[in-house]
């Protein structure tokens, strides 16, 4: 495994923070009266096919790692799990899913240093 890997999960989960809140933030200063109008922002997400395919294509691949999430962290006692869970829906999808690639890739690492140290004993 490389150990550069979560780094890499872990620099593109803060990308995925800051890249959609920077669309966030420029959708709320379009409307200053308004804050952050989620009737608004779906209506305008949703207003061609090509918007509806990609809203569409990400509620589904985002309903499905949200499942493989907790499976996965449950399947494998990966600390903090929730945390990613937590970040797709709070921050953005872009930023949960790395996270929990990063806890999950950092976690693997560990079980196999503890397996070679064990079998070194």
């Amino acid at each position: 495994m490389s150990k550069a890997l979560p780094w890499i999960y872990l620099t593109l989960a803060i990308l995925g923070a800051i890249i959609p809140w920077m669309g966030n933030l420029e959708f709320i200063q379009s409307n200053p009266e308004q804050g952050f109008n989620i009737q608004q922002f779906i209506e305008e997400a949703t207003i061609n096919p090509a918007s509806r395919s990609l809203v569409s294509d990400l509620l589904i691949g985002a309903s499905a790692v949200s499942l493989w999430i907790v499976i996965e962290a449950k399947r494998l006692n990966i600390k903090g799990w929730w945390i990613a869970l937590a970040a797709c829906v709070t921050i953005s999808f872009a930023c949960g899913a790395p996270l929990f690639l990063f806890l999950r890739e950092r976690h693997l690492i560990k079980s196999s240093n503890e397996s070679q140290e064990n079998s070194l004993d």
